[in-house]
Order: C-alpha cells, then structure tokens, then sequence
C-alpha cells in the first residue's frame, strides 16, 4: 500500500492519554514539594536516609546547586548572604536552606528535563535533515516527510523550555543560580560572568536561537511541500543553498544553547567540548527517532518505498554517532579527571559519588548496548533489534541530560518518583500527537525531489 499516513484515533488516544498520566505525575510533584525550609526539615527527616542527607548534603551541596556555590566556597548558594547576617548558629541555617533548594527544585528539574530532552531529539532531527539536503544524498529523501514531521515539534518543545527559563528568572525555583541577584552580589566567578550570564542578554539569544532554528524548519517544509507538485529544480537548489547556510548557523546556535540551557545550571564549571558532546547526544537521538517512527509506519503497511537498506543506513548512523558520543564523553571526562583541577573536576565528582549507577549506567546504555548489537550489518538490518536498541539509546541519552541537570538542580536528593515519570510522559504523549499530526497532514513521499528515484530504489549490497 502506498496510501498517505492517516492519523489514527488510536495514536491520539494514546497520546493524550500519556499527556493526562503526565500532568497528574507532574501535578503530584508540586503539590508534595516544600513551600517552607521547615517542610523541607520535615521531609529530609522521614526520609529513611535522612541522617546520611543531613550529613553529606554539604557534599552534596559542595558541587551540585545551590550547591555549585557551596563548591565556590560556600558563598553562591544565598548561603553566604544568611551566613554573614547570621553569627551564630548561621551554618547550620544556611544548610536548611540548600536542602530547601534542591528539594523546592525538584519538581522543576522533573519538568525541564524532559522537556530539554524532547526538545533536542527535534533539534537533532532538523540539523540531520540539513545536513542530507546540503550533501544532496540520495537514499534518505524517502525519509523526509517523517523527518519534517518530527521537526515539527521545535517549535512548541522551545517554548515549554523557554516558559521554564522564564520562571526561573521569575524566582519561581532556583534553577539556574546565576539569576539571584543575591546569590551574585557574593559570588565573584559568577559577577566575573555577569556580561554574558544576565537575564536580557540570555533570553535574547533564546530568541534568536529559537527564530533560526524555526524559520528554517518552516521554510524548507514549505519549499519540500512546492516542489511535489512544481517539479522545479530551482527549488532543489533552493534547499541546497538554504541547508548549507543553515548548518552554519547551527553549528554556532546549539553550541551557545548548551552552555546556556545546561552548563550556565553550573556556572563555575565549563568545557570547550560540551557544545559537541550535547550535539552529539541529540544527534544520535534524533536519528533513533527516525528509524523508530519509520520502523512503525512501516509495519502499518505504510512507507512501501523504504527497504531494508534505508533501515540499515540509519542503523549505521545509530551506531556511528553512538561512538562519536563515546568519544566525546571520555575526552571531556578523561581531560578533566586527568588535570584534577578543583573546579572543574568536582563536576564529575558528584555524580560519581551521588549518581554512580546512573552515570556509568548511561555510557553502558548509550555504548557498550549499541557497539555489541549494531556492530553486526545483519542485526543493522533487522527491525526489532533495531527497535529494542533504538529504545536503549532514547532512555540512555534521557539519563544523560538527567545527568547533566540534577546533579546541579537538586544535588543528592534525586529520585526517579511520580514528577519524574510523568514528566516524560506528559513530554513523550506531546511529542508523538505533533509529530503524527503533522506526518497525516502531506503527502508521505516527497515525490518531487530530481532523486527520489534514486532513494526508492536505493540498494546497499544487496540488503534485500
């Protein structure tokens, strides 16, 4: 069957079913979360490991949030404000104010991860359909109507992590520590910063990241869409130049999004590599995507075009930018662990000692999982180990953006409970209702393309 993909009430269902499972998730989160330092005592107290938080929170604390501070020398934190104001009995106080802050962040952080996360598999997404449109390849032009369906979601998955970012500068939660005044007027790293790290500046490069990323979303989608019936080469040519150009500014607006978004979360902690390593995650999960969305359209007896060799092709970026992320995650690590200098190595200290498994769990998932399986070309080629190592590497690549934010956010009060799940539920039923949306609403071949007869027929070995 070659018909257009119709979008089922069954996929809508179960959509909006997750978004409601999420939001009650989501709501449970806030709700249980202290408003007082003194409901945060409470909570810290009938925790059944209440006694080791009180007493390696100031760990904890030393290199996470508020926390990051309290590794500057427990000034950043707000904590050196109380602590001055206070004379005696000041360190204790200013402890109960950090567990107030990573456990007030929780919810917070349950949300933004998520959102950030899905935000990115679209992002990634969008930089690997311009880079097939500026390279003019030939065997994935069958593929992108699914990968402008999955583009789609930039646009709405910006704004849930801008609207994020906005209440944090708002006071709402204590996300991003740079933005308390307080917390700056006794900080001198982060005063240092204060010409890049300020709330106008930050959210004017949100925009024009946001406005970049979009307009060449939309453009391109209109242009595919112009070309199945005009047949035009200009507008192939069009793309071409488009696509070219885009990739540069790409290049430059993710890099600056990953120091804004994530590492600005610690802001005495930097790496000239995290640019690449963020790219690299959201890459090899937007192609993940890819091959798991054509994978199920394809069983619905949709997408007759794609062979075995489009799914191999995928498999084999799957597994290609698996080891560039590998590479990239043992660089910036090895480097810095290498060097022991304090501020930076306390970074990977924390989750060492705070999230071992789910630091070490992740490289396993997002390596050792994909470089076993997809090394062999016959499993590259089959679609339910395609599927489960595609699935491996979406939760891999969740835990590490997990990694990247609560160490900071909530420090060693983590948890995977009801906000957490249903943050990426309600994320997850989102993300699949835009994209299949948007995949039902054109034709599912872009027909137009001068190669499309190339890519129907494209062939690798005689997969087939």
């Amino acid at each position: 069957m070659n018909q257009d993909y119709n979008f089922s009430s069954k996929v809508k269902i179960f959509s909006l079913s997750l978004v409601v499972i999420g939001l009650m998730g989501i709501a449970y989160g806030f709700y249980s979360a202290p408003s007082t330092v003194e409901e945060a005592k409470e909570i810290v107290a009938n925790m059944s490991h209440g006694s080791d938080h009180g007493g390696e929170s100031d760990h904890g604390g030393g290199s996470d949030h508020g926390g990051e501070s309290d590794h500057g020398g427990e000034s950043d934190h707000g904590g050196e404000s109380d602590h001055k104001e206070v004379t005696l009995g000041g360190h204790e106080y200013d402890h109960d104010k950090h567990v107030f802050n990573q456990l007030h962040n929780k919810p917070w952080a349950a949300v933004y991860v998520p959102a950030l996360f899905f935000m990115m598999i679209s992002l990634g997404v969008l930089a690997f359909y311009a880079i097939q449109r500026a390279a003019q390849a030939g065997w994935s032009i069958v593929l992108y109507r699914i990968m402008e369906g999955i583009t789609k979601y930039l646009l709405p998955g910006c704004i849930f992590v801008l609207i994020i970012l906005g209440f944090s500068a708002l006071n709402f939660n204590h996300l991003f520590i740079w933005m308390d005044p307080e917390v700056v007027a006794h900080d001198e790293i982060i005063r240092n910063k204060v010409g890049y790290l300020n709330i106008p500046f930050f959210f004017l490069r949100a925009v024009i990241y946001v406005t970049g990323w979009v307009l060449y979303r939309n453009i391109s989608r209109r242009l595919s869409l112009k070309q199945d019936n005009d047949n035009d080469i200009s507008i192939h040519k069009k793309l071409f130049k488009l696509s070219a150009g885009f990739l540069v500014f790409f290049l430059v607006s993710e890099s600056m999004m990953s120091w804004d978004w994530i590492m600005s979360i610690d802001p005495h902690w930097f790496s000239t590599l995290f640019g690449w390593y963020v790219f690299a995650g959201m890459f090899v999960s937007g192609i993940t995507t890819i091959a798991l969305i054509t994978i199920y359209l394809k069983s619905q007896n949709y997408l007759n075009f794609i062979n075995n060799s489009h799914i191999h092709d995928l498999a084999k970026f799957m597994f290609g930018v698996s080891i560039f992320w590998a590479y990239l995650w043992f660089s910036q690590f090895m480097l810095i662990w290498y060097s022991n200098i304090p501020e930076e190595v306390t970074y990977f200290i924390t989750r060492i000692e705070d999230y071992n498994l789910l630091f070490f769990g992740m490289v396993v998932l997002n390596l050792i999982f994909p470089l076993i399986v997809l090394m062999n070309s016959d499993f590259k080629k089959t679609n339910f180990i395609v599927i489960l190592t595609g699935i491996i590497i979406i939760i891999g690549h969740y835990l590490d953006v997990y990694n990247m934010i609560m160490p900071s956010a909530v420090g060693d009060m983590w948890s995977f409970g009801p906000a957490e799940i249903g943050g990426f539920l309600f994320f997850l039923g989102i993300f699949i209702y835009v994209v299949f949306k948007e995949i039902s609403k054109a034709p599912i071949l872009a027909k137009g393309d001068p190669y499309i007869e190339e890519s129907k027929t494209f062939q690798y070995y005689n997969l087939d």
